[in-house]
């Protein structure tokens, strides 16, 4: 828990940092923000920050810059998104430089992936909408072993796909008549919220607010999303990406100081393997962007950078996913809501679009 000073401290060391891209240190924040309190007093609260895990020091003698930590907690809980701002800029910009009527779609979101490129100074990632959607009809739980369930599912194509899941007498009970009964009603749950979806929704799913009697199954629920989603990634897979926006991220320091190798692994997965990148950027709550910074992308290519994606529908269907690449030094209070904007444009176009 942060107390109010250690707040204040922090969110101007990040901001200042963000702004400047050099380390901070107590004189800087004592000469530039009305701070009421001694140079000591920010150089322990920076201690304090340091220690916490929020704030590092590059060298000895150098100010401090924010951690991946750091980062997060400003994201979450101390700043404030310019979202009016970046959703009037965003639809000034569409509308000026874009022209739906043609409907040539792939080359539209390619040029929107310009034009968000250029607003947020990051790389911009468009998805081609989903053009093979399957509708989940049905799903059904088997037990075939003590460690094994199978996972049967019918789509709207009338196939069926089987899914051999490994799991533990924890989530099915040892006597064959109540592990028969234990699956089933799981196959009932299953097929109340998640009959009639696409499978490319699946992997939107929220799972964490779920019935009292089903808490004990939360995490065995979403290996079986999981697995369905996975299970039928090509279908993610062969979207095409639009990507923009290379050489505005290069301008970045952060990136000039990359040794190559590091530059190497991020454009190779970039030109050579998007589909990977896929998965994390339809990795977003309804309306809403997901951002994942540093560590918290899987990716090691990822590991320097922060992502920033929305997902953007046909009525209530995902469709496609807009995401941006940058620095963790990003300014997220503008950049956030310039990807929910982007999205949310880009929806309530192809909403009144019968085809693709």
């Amino acid at each position: 828990m942060l107390n109010e000073r250690h707040q204040d401290i922090l969110r101007a060391t990040i901001k200042h940092y963000i702004t400047t891209a050099e380390p901070v240190g107590s004189k800087t924040l004592l000469e530039e923000y009305n701070f009421n309190v001694s140079s000591a007093t920010i150089r322990n609260t920076l201690g304090h920050l340091e220690k916490a895990g929020f704030l590092y020091q590059p060298h000895t003698s150098s100010g401090r810059v924010p951690s991946d930590s750091g980062y997060r907690i400003y994201v979450d809980q101390l700043i404030t998104f310019n979202t009016r701002k970046m959703a009037s800029a965003i639809e000034q910009r569409f509308k000026r430089q874009l022209k739906w009527d043609n409907w040539n779609l792939e080359f539209l979101l390619q040029r929107a992936a310009h034009i968000l490129a250029n607003l947020s100074g990051c790389i911009t990632l468009i998805t081609m909408p989903q053009t093979n959607a399957l509708l989940l009809l049905h799903l059904q739980l088997v037990q075939i072993s003590s460690k094994a369930i199978m996972l049967v599912l019918v789509t709207d194509n009338y196939k069926t796909q089987s899914i051999l899941v490994e799991t533990s007498s924890l989530f099915v009970q040892q006597d064959n008549n109540d592990s028969i009964e234990e699956l089933q009603l799981i196959s009932n749950f299953l097929n109340n919220h998640l009959r009639g979806k696409y499978i490319h929704e699946l992997i939107t799913i929220d799972l964490s607010n779920l019935d009292q009697q089903f808490n004990n199954y939360a995490e065995f629920l979403k290996i079986l999303v999981g697995k369905i989603t996975e299970n039928n990634s090509g279908l993610l897979g062969s979207q095409p990406i639009m990507i923009s926006g290379l050489s505005e991220v290069l301008r970045q320091p952060e990136f000039s100081q990359l040794n190559l190798n590091q530059l190497q692994m991020l454009f190779y997965l970039l030109e050579e393997e998007p589909e990977q990148l896929i998965p994390l950027i339809f990795d977003a709550p309804a309306k809403k962007a997901s951002i994942k910074i540093g560590s918290e992308n899987p990716l090691e290519p990822m590991r320097f950078c922060a992502l920033i994606s929305a997902i953007y529908r046909q009525g209530e269907v995902p469709m496609g996913s807009v995401g941006v690449i940058g620095p963790t030094r990003i300014l997220y209070e503008n950049v956030v809501p310039l990807v929910e904007s982007a999205a949310e444009y880009i929806s309530d176009v192809i909403s009144h679009q019968s085809t693709f």
